[in-house]
């Protein structure tokens, strides 16, 4: 299924794309970018840009930073998914943190979830 998304968020989209995080860049260059299955970076859908986008495997990685803790942006995240997710899309999140101190165990949850949404493929 086709996904709408707003083409005024294309520049945006690409400027993220080369203004990254570390993690983000991490994240990209050291496992999803030549993991077997195909990943996009800064994919519009809807009115959002995900992270990261995997179209076989209909999964959604968004990388947090602490902005995403406080009550705000944990409500806007909320929505945020839920809406994605009528798309029968997964969404999930991990933190900076995370790809900073536990980066082995990130992508082994990322290849667990994938291979989960495949059918074990």
């Amino acid at each position: 299924m086709p996904f709408w998304y707003d083409g005024k968020n294309k520049p945006l989209a690409r400027n993220m794309r080369t203004k990254a995080t570390r993690q983000e860049n991490h994240l990209w260059y050291d496992f999803l970018k030549n993991y077997p299955i195909q990943f996009r970076r800064q994919v519009m859908i809807d009115h959002f840009i995900a992270d990261f986008y995997c179209h076989k495997a209909k999964l959604i990685i968004e990388v947090d930073g602490s902005q995403h803790e406080t009550d705000e942006g944990v409500r806007k995240d909320e929505l945020r998914t839920e809406i994605l997710e009528g798309y029968g899309l997964k969404v999930i999140r991990v933190s900076n943190k995370s790809v900073d101190r536990e980066f082995d165990m990130v992508c082994k949850y990322i290849d667990q979830i994938v291979q989960d949404r495949m059918g074990g493929a």
